[in-house]
């Protein structure tokens, strides 16, 4: 009887450790050095993300943008950025600078992006199951979804 239980016992625990699940890291403030400001406070401010090697825009136009002219906007350095190969972040570099720590919106450390409104922001990830839609990160929430892209949201550049 005991061996019966004895097997029954570790059996159970044989299953419940194949039903464990890892768990995945969660966002939290950016540890110190993650980002490295450079002109900080002026509209050619930028962020390097030491931890990714992408460097962001870091203030934000006060404009609202279509999905086109957001893309434009990034690649024709129309905010006098420093340097070249500005562009519009795909959804999951978008996804990268999104801080879940943060109780209130914005969603995003607010010492590396002082100003940052809690809106949407365009990515230039289409979306493909929907012609004429693209994906967006929305930093009230830091949730993703898409949009017409006919639609006005707000833009970080990056490169």
């Amino acid at each position: 009887m005991k061996s019966s239980r004895m097997r029954h016992a570790l059996l159970s625990v044989g299953v419940l450790a194949c039903l464990v699940v890892p768990a995945r890291p969660g966002k939290a403030d950016a540890p110190p050095g993650r980002y490295s400001i450079t002109n900080g406070g002026t509209p050619t401010g930028t962020v390097l993300d030491t931890q990714t090697q992408l460097t962001w825009q870091q203030a934000v136009p006060a404009a609202s943008y279509t999905w086109a002219n957001a893309g434009s906007y990034c690649t024709s350095n129309m905010v006098g950025l420093p340097g070249v190969g500005w562009r519009l972040p795909t959804m999951q570099e978008l996804q990268t600078i999104v801080d879940d720590s943060q109780k209130v919106a914005p969603v995003i450390d607010p010492t590396a992006f002082p100003g940052t409104p809690g809106a949407v922001f365009w990515t230039s990830s289409a979306y493909a199951p929907q012609a004429g839609n693209a994906w967006n990160v929305d930093f009230s929430l830091g949730t993703t979804f898409h949009a017409p892209a006919s639609t006005t949201y707000t833009v970080r550049c990056v490169r």
